[in-house]
């Protein structure tokens, strides 16, 4: 079992303060499964279009990569989607001739965009969507443009499955996006 953590930039993501005046939070809800959180992400994946970056911030465990799994569902990509974590990106091509997603784990990176540089990310954007796990301070120079999700978890000795997840759209692309999810009942 691994033990809750709360990294910096995750406990940053969650503060007005990290937040822009181009932020704005586009919904929040529950949920309750391992489940329900994949099938959110295919719902998230329908509103995606290529260049759009995706940062999720949250604990250990909170649900990053069943997130994104269910993202590369929606999307129509090749290949299983797994934590990126040891390999640091995995690109996912589309089998229906849509957007590629780009999974990327930056938790084992230390500094900002320059560090991941190597990623070819600002190349790979244009035409994919990019999704960071723990991107916070470090990729946020890619695009003036992001759907930053954050997902809080109970932490410690709990099987509590709840998960509130917080869509915060950061820039012109998201503006008035809030009332699509709304309609959509997300």
């Amino acid at each position: 079992m691994e033990a809750p953590h709360n990294s910096p930039a995750a406990e940053t993501a969650h503060t007005p303060a990290a937040m822009t005046a181009q932020a704005q939070v586009i919904a929040r809800l529950e949920v309750t499964s391992a489940e329900q959180m994949q099938a959110l992400g295919r719902r998230l994946a329908g509103l995606l279009r290529p260049g759009d970056l995706v940062m999720l911030s949250g604990e250990l465990g909170a649900g990053k990569t069943t997130l994104t799994r269910g993202l590369g569902e929606g999307l129509g990509v090749r290949g299983a989607v797994t934590s990126p974590t040891f390999v640091i990106a995995r690109v996912h091509p589309s089998l229906s001739g849509g957007p590629a997603l780009v999974h990327v784990d930056a938790y084992r990176l230390g500094g900002g965009l320059d560090e991941m540089e190597d990623l070819d990310l600002d190349v790979s954007l244009p035409e994919s969507v990019v999704v960071v796990e723990w991107g916070d301070g470090k990729v946020e120079e890619l695009s003036d443009d992001r759907l930053q999700v954050l997902i809080h978890r109970a932490v410690g000795d709990t099987d509590d499955e709840r998960r509130s997840v917080t869509l915060v759209g950061i820039g012109e692309r998201w503006s008035g996006l809030g009332a699509a999810l709304e309609a959509d009942r997300l």
